[in-house]
């Protein structure tokens, strides 16, 4: 059960994305982080290879918010304390075809997921730790956006370039309305 009271804070956001950026579309998630970063004006990096960490506080509709966007290869279950420390978080992920929307979002709960693989965790289970080893966890949402094509190599494939700045919107308006 996640704990998810709000003090009269600064709202803190993070904006998590993984996948990996060497893999093509699996990468999609570092392109969307830095098409973001740009509208919100923070500074980011020209290639994956720099990876991307970017925070500042800043204002939206009106508020100051803390925002925080990061990407990382995969999730780890040490990303709980992280999770632990923000009011909302959107995992941000490729998909295959199957999940039928090219821009795909869903609001997330913690849940314990076992998994055969020792390296896969999944976003609901990262709640799930933060929830159960620091207390609480944030109002959690996934946005996952098509892949097409896995080679190697950090360019996109031409079919979800596309769909770059449409789910960089999506999680703009997610930033100022906690909603899609």
């Amino acid at each position: 059960m996640c704990d998810r009271r709000r003090s009269a804070h600064l709202e803190k956001i993070l904006v998590l994305g993984y996948g990996n950026a060497d893999r093509q579309d699996d990468g999609a998630a570092w392109h969307v982080l830095n098409r973001l970063a740009r509208r919100l004006g923070l500074e980011a990096p020209p290639s994956p290879h720099e990876g991307l960490e970017a925070a500042q506080e800043l204002q939206v509709n009106g508020r100051t918010v803390f925002i925080q966007l990061l990407f990382a290869l995969q999730l780890s279950p040490e990303m709980g304390e992280t999770l632990a420390e923000f009011d909302r978080v959107c995992f941000v992920d490729a998909h295959t075809g199957s999940v039928p929307e090219e821009i795909h979002h869903e609001k997330l709960q913690s849940a314990f997921q076992a998994s055969p693989f020792t390296h896969h965790l999944t976003p609901a289970a990262c709640l799930e730790i933060s929830a159960a080893l620091y207390g609480r966890c944030p109002d959690a949402a996934l946005l996952s956006i098509r892949g097409y094509e896995f080679g190697f190599t950090t360019s996109l494939s031409p079919r979800t370039e596309k769909l770059v700045d449409q789910a960089a919107g999506q999680l703009h308006s997610w930033i100022e309305h906690n909603r899609f």
